[in-house]
């Protein structure tokens, strides 16, 4: 019998991190700097073969490619429509991310509902749940399940079998960490088995013009758990928010092939499951009480939507050597350019001050547009006037002091036109038009 010696054996080490391959074992990481990261791993054979084109061999001119509208999927839910940038298309491989608990599995079941509703088959394919589990969320959120076929089963090829038996509309992956493939000697969940899980799933996709939704396992960083070349292989990237929301959830893209990364969706966890949010604005604007101290509202875009958050800012005396400066929800560098603007272009003297900025409710307001408005609620907290209840203010500061103009202006006075509001501070170089809402004055600084 002919003993192989480990010096044939073609072996690389791997990175459990980032799935960087190297060709010696290193204690670190030359990619991601990880420590004691890399695990030897077989090395495999590259393979020859396109799988996207059934013609790999022909090129097509792109003129003569024929697109339809119809390549999208409508999900009947338009907060998930307008993040995928109209609907699911078809092809397509969508990779949602997000914390335990936070409503991934629960956000999938209701996609499958308003696709079966529509006589489409879905397959959902679990491997961390039964059967049951499935059927008791079903009951809660109020579905019946008829179109929605499960599989609880940790087999890539035994869920690829269903998949080409079924030929649905839709399939569901949860989570893409718990199955696992024979062609990958290692374990659900490493880099390997993930990349290769992936991989075959995204191949079917193209395939058969189907698309794919799976979910992924988040780090305590808050990035989706296994490779890095996860995020590039899959069309579209997910991430459902809503830690610091309370019973709302964010639904924000940051990857889209096929749309805007900038729109978000917002919804409402309810016993019913996930409700869409119509108006976010509301949402913001509900605990804010009259003329508040050092509290001032500002319309932000998230893509095409406008969102008024409130902007709260508390100035106080400090008592140690370097003053505290704390921001939540706004740009930390940002925050320190616009104290140290209102320090030698103003006179406002936060020497010996502690600053703490804050978005409530626990939105983002890290676009310039919101410059003035953190200067004012500033302002307001550091003399303890109050402002006045119906304005806002928003423009960007520069580092000479000056007021600068900002885009979608016009949406966001509407905004705030029908949320009651009936004065804005705004640049000077802020142009009027006829479309501008009269009911609300503009003061120009």
């Amino acid at each position: 019998m002919k003993i192989m010696n480990r010096e044939n054996l073609q072996t690389i080490y791997q990175c459990q991190s980032c799935g960087n391959e190297s060709p010696k074992w290193e204690g670190r990481c030359p990619s991601c700097s990880e420590w004691n990261a890399l695990v030897e791993v077989p090395k495999r054979s590259s393979r020859k073969g396109s799988w996207i084109n059934s013609s790999p061999n022909v090129s097509e001119e792109l003129s003569k490619i024929q697109h339809h509208a119809s390549d999208r999927l409508d999900l009947n839910l338009g907060e998930a429509n307008r993040v995928l940038g109209g609907g699911l298309v078809k092809g397509s491989m969508v990779l949602i991310g997000g914390d335990p608990g936070i409503g991934k599995s629960t956000l999938l079941l209701q996609l499958s509902n308003s696709l079966a509703e529509k006589n489409k088959k879905v397959l959902y394919a679990t491997g961390e749940e039964s059967v049951h589990q499935i059927r008791l969320r079903a009951d809660r959120l109020g579905i019946t399940g008829e179109g929605i076929h499960i599989i609880s089963d940790t087999e890539l090829p035994y869920i690829m079998h269903h998949m080409d038996l079924l030929s649905p509309a839709l399939v569901i992956i949860d989570s893409i960490q718990s199955i696992s493939t024979d062609n990958v000697d290692s374990g659900p969940g490493t880099i390997s088995q993930v990349r290769e899980c992936a991989l075959s799933l995204l191949r079917w996709a193209k395939t058969k013009d189907t698309p794919v939704l799976i979910t992924g396992h988040v780090t305590k960083e808050g990035n989706i758990a296994g490779p890095k070349s996860l995020e590039h292989m899959v069309d579209v990237v997910l991430y459902l928010e809503g830690g610091s929301l309370g019973s709302y959830r964010l639904l924000r893209g940051e990857k889209n092939r096929f749309g805007s990364t900038n729109e978000i969706a917002i919804f409402e966890m309810r016993d019913k499951g996930l409700a869409e949010v119509l108006n976010p604005s509301e949402i913001a604007l509900a605990s804010r009480g009259n003329n508040s101290i050092g509290s001032v509202v500002v319309p932000i875009m998230e893509g095409s939507r406008p969102l008024l958050v409130e902007i709260q800012a508390l100035s106080t005396p400090s008592y140690l050597p370097s003053p505290r400066r704390v921001s939540n929800g706004v740009d930390f560098s940002r925050l320190l350019m616009i104290v140290a603007v209102m320090a030698k272009r103003s006179g406002f003297n936060f020497a010996h001050q502690d600053i703490i900025v804050n978005v409530a409710g626990g939105f983002r307001a890290i676009e310039p547009a919101a410059d003035l408005a953190i200067a004012t609620a500033l302002a307001s907290s550091l003399n303890n006037i109050p402002v006045r209840f119906g304005m806002s203010a928003l423009g960007e500061i520069g580092l000479g002091g000056e007021l600068r103009n900002i885009s979608q202006l016009l949406r966001r006075v509407t905004e705030l036109n029908n949320m009651g509001f009936d004065k804005i501070l705004c640049p000077s170089s802020f142009t009027d038009t006829p479309e501008m809402p009269k009911e609300i004055e503009i003061v120009k600084a």
